[in-house]
């Protein structure tokens, strides 16, 4: 694209990831230690972040606001992965879906809650010809994602008790069929 790269924001490599802090306070303070703005590459400058992912968007709005402070003229935001609008059940630590950013918000209301001049995310198809060249099966996704289709791979069982889902129970559903359960 013939835009120059400089290292506009420097990273502490001994903070650990912010976004599965339990806290909204340990997560302000730990992106603040994790990250340092170098006036020097920034100042006056239109200045493009890319980040891999926007969850609650603590990291984003922090971030352009320090670069931000360090000058630039313009702040505009690209991220590597589509929206994440739905939580995961897996093991990757999301919240529940009112606190994800992109369930609640357009992209446009998005970049103004940040402070950004813009901001694009990556399509789902786009992610998927990133990762394995072809378009997502929509019949038999090539991996899991829910937190972008909000289509689960197994059936969130807790749904049937309540609206919020507390745990996911999906082993009668992976059991053979001699071991299933009888309900009545």
């Amino acid at each position: 694209a013939g835009i120059p790269f400089e290292l506009g924001i420097i990273r502490n490599h001994y903070v650990g990831r912010t976004f599965i802090e339990p806290s909204d306070q340990i997560r302000h303070l730990g992106v603040k230690l994790k990250h340092n703005a170098n006036r020097g590459e920034l100042e006056g400058k239109i200045v493009v972040l890319v980040d891999d992912s926007i969850v609650r968007g603590t990291t984003s709005v922090k971030i352009v606001d320090m670069v931000r402070q360090a000058g630039a003229k313009e702040v505009h935001l690209r991220i590597a992965s589509p929206p994440t609008t739905d939580p995961c059940y897996y093991g990757v630590d999301t919240p529940e879906k009112d606190k994800l950013l992109a369930s609640n918000m357009t992209i446009a209301e998005m970049a103004t809650y940040i402070g950004a001049d813009s901001l694009d995310f990556v399509s789902i198809d786009g992610l998927y010809r990133a990762v394995c060249d072809a378009d997502r099966n929509e019949d038999a996704p090539q991996f899991c994602d829910a937190c972008f289709t909000g289509e689960y791979p197994t059936a969130l069982t807790d749904n049937e008790q309540s609206d919020t889902p507390a745990q996911i129970s999906f082993l009668n559903e992976i059991r053979p069929p001699s071991m299933k359960a009888n309900r009545k």
